[in-house]
This record gives structure tokens, sequence and C-alpha cells, in this order.
């Protein structure tokens, strides 16, 4: 069955500045600019000022079905994340887990490329290049634990993944074989108090 019109809404905080023109959304926020792209959706996006006053951003459908308005609820949960990581950024905490051989770890590029050293005690070095606008940096309170942040929740999530992905035990049993290195915790960067 069609619905006639559908619609999403998003109040846009006082410090952050967003720009849509022609499905594509511009977030400014005090850490910095992120853009998204939502051309491929069948669905409306505009600005406008609701009854307080405050700036809204709105995603309407006309004539949708079921899968058509399921990416209403999409659009906005991306554009809402675009401002968490604009005014807060996303952080992920990774722990390095190892039975015998020690993990060695090396940052290079002031946080853009990590090297990966001694895992199950093998000669390779594992690098892995950080995506675009993300750090890793180690943890100075707690032994064998990363710490990755940057603004784009996607960046952040996918560098974490890539990390752990590059230290997966291959030909050997994976329940006796527990090496690695895990995302133990998800977050914002900025904490309010």
């Amino acid at each position: 069955m069609k619905v006639i019109v559908s619609n999403g809404e998003l109040v846009i905080p006082a410090d952050v500045k967003l720009e849509v023109k022609g499905r594509a959304v511009r977030c400014k926020g005090p850490r910095g600019t992120l853009t998204k792209d939502f051309r491929h959706l069948a669905v409306d996006m505009f600005m406008f000022d609701n009854e307080k006053g405050q700036k809204c951003f709105k995603v309407e459908a006309h004539f949708s079905k079921r899968k058509q308005l399921a990416s209403i609820r999409t659009v906005v949960s991306h554009v809402r994340n675009l401002i968490t990581g604009t005014t807060k950024g996303f952080l992920y905490k990774l722990r390095c887990v190892y039975a015998h051989f020690p993990v060695n770890i090396n940052i290079e590029q002031k946080g853009a490329l990590l090297e990966i050293r001694n895992f199950l005690g093998e000669k390779r070095v594992r690098k892995v290049q950080m995506l675009p606008g993300v750090t890793v940096s180690r943890c100075e309170v707690v032994k064998d634990q990363l710490i990755v942040t940057g603004n784009c929740i996607e960046n952040v999530s996918r560098s974490s993944a890539l990390i752990n992905q590059s230290c997966l035990v291959r030909g050997l049993d994976i329940r006796k074989f527990l090496d690695g290195v895990y995302v133990s915790e998800k977050g914002l960067a900025t904490v309010e108090k």
C-alpha cells in the first residue's frame, strides 16, 4: 500500500550549520565539516524553522511503499551522525589480546598508519592505513589499548574493522588461538559533563 506523504524531522543545534543542496547534505560544526550524498534516494530534503524558532531538517517521501519509507529514518539517522561527528566526534577503543607472543604496535605518520608486529610470532609486518580524518593513538592508562578517533562514524568504524581484520587467525582453531585486536568500546570523543 502506498502512503500519500510521510516525513521525518530533526532539530539542528545552534552551533551547527547544515546545508541541503540537491539531496547532498553538508554539516559544519566546531570540529570540522562533513558531507553526505543522498542522490540515490527518492526523497525530498529541506530546511525550515519550527514554531519555537529552531532550525529543522525535514525529509519527505510522497506515494512511497515500505522500502522507500524505511529510507526516511535512515537519512535522519545519517544526518544525526553528521551532527554528532561535527560537535562531539566518535571514539573506538581496541584491545590487543595475546596468549604467548606479545603483539608490538607502532604508530606512524602522526596516527595515520598502524604497524602490527610479532602477531602469533610471525615475521610479517601488518600495515593498516587509517581512512581520511581518522587518527589512531596508544592509550596512556591501559596497556595494549588503542584509541581510534575521528568525526565521521563510518570512517572510524571502518578503520577499527580494518585493524581487527588484519589480525585474523588463519589455519588454526580460533577457539584455542584467541589472539587479535578487538573492539572493546564505542563512544563519543568528547563527553559532556
